[in-house]
């Protein structure tokens, strides 16, 4: 395994890491012999992350069959990060340069497997392998403690809270969540994040502004630790993630373990991995009348925690771990 992902923390590309593996220590210790960042010789090189040293790992003796994991292309950053001309376009070419030195390329949402292949790599090159959390991590807990959280983090037990979570930047929808939050004052919003690329965030000074100086229903606690994280997806009643482009978000799978009801900008990528598990929004405005019908729609939050807890059989760690278990296995043999 080669991976930098969890140097930055608040990132979903880390957890997606970080998950694998630890299934793979504790399913398959005794046929897998796995090594972090380690360049000795290998039957397979697994690159989580683009580092230029992994790129230049790729050219040296003893790597075996080189398995590239593509969490983002050149177009998902677009309202993440600024990067200026000329380097962008440098950066851009270096992340296409980097999955053409794979020998097979791993994608976490099937949508991306058309766009490598317009940029020249082999359809037969590519599987599609979904992210996966630990439903012993994150799981639904019971009322009585949902409401005890409420009281630890200082929220009204009976006010509708609705939770989003990921880097504050642009890309995130964050101002559209802001926005939602100073429309609706008597709901409690909380963000779970923060500014992972500091100053170079897309956005970043007007939402800084926010952040200190957030309305009086709003909450931003900063990028909370995996291992709590968890506990707000239990304490809210709905979370919202209004992204304008994302990859297969860690945020939705853990929040679908939880069995919280899920809320998504309508976006095509989603259709192709979980239509049916969640309540779409085209924009703002819809994303408002979704909320109000919800808010004290019981029936409704009912039957979107019933699919979120379907979705999350789906996704599961089980499942998962039979899919990359036959994966590494024939991609051994074809080294």
């Amino acid at each position: 395994m080669f991976s930098a992902a969890d140097k930055v923390a608040g990132q979903g590309v880390g957890s997606a890491y970080l998950e694998l593996v630890h299934l793979l220590h504790e399913r398959f210790q005794d046929e897998f012999d796995i090594k972090i960042n380690k360049y000795g010789r290998s039957q397979i090189s697994h690159y989580h992350t683009i580092n230029f040293p992994f790129f230049i790992s790729t050219f040296l003796p003893g790597r075996g069959r080189k398995i590239g994991y593509v969490h983002f292309l050149p177009e998902t950053l677009e309202g993440s990060i600024k990067i200026p001309q000329p380097f962008r376009a440098i950066f851009y070419w270096y992340v296409i340069a980097f999955y053409k030195r794979m020998d097979h390329i791993v994608v976490v949402n099937p949508s991306f497997i058309s766009k490598l292949e317009k940029v020249g790599i082999d359809r037969s090159k590519i599987t599609y392998i979904p992210n996966f959390v630990d439903d012993q991590e994150f799981h639904e807990f019971s009322k009585d403690k949902k409401l005890a959280l409420r009281d630890k983090y200082g929220y009204d037990q009976d006010r509708f809270m609705i939770l989003g979570t990921g880097q504050i930047q642009e890309r995130k929808g964050v101002f559209d969540f802001i926005q939602l939050a100073k429309d609706n004052p008597e709901i409690q919003f909380v963000w779970a994040g923060g500014f992972s690329f500091g100053r170079i965030t897309d956005g970043y000074t007007e939402l800084k502004k926010v952040v200190d100086n957030p309305p009086a229903n709003l909450s931003f606690p900063g990028i909370v630790d995996r291992d709590v994280i968890g506990e707000y997806y239990n304490m809210a009643d709905l979370f919202l993630l209004p992204s304008y482009n994302e990859l297969f978000p860690m945020s939705v799978l853990e929040a679908f373990s939880c069995g919280t009801p899920v809320m998504l900008r309508d976006l095509e990528l989603y259709r192709s991995i979980i239509d049916g598990y969640y309540e779409s929004a085209s924009d703002e405005a819809d994303m408002q009348e979704k909320i109000n019908n919800l808010r004290n729609n019981i029936t409704g939050l009912k039957f979107l925690h019933d699919k979120s807890l379907t979705a999350a059989q789906k996704y599961s760690k089980d499942h998962l771990a039979a899919i990359w278990h036959k994966f590494y296995t024939q991609q051994a043999k074809e080294g």
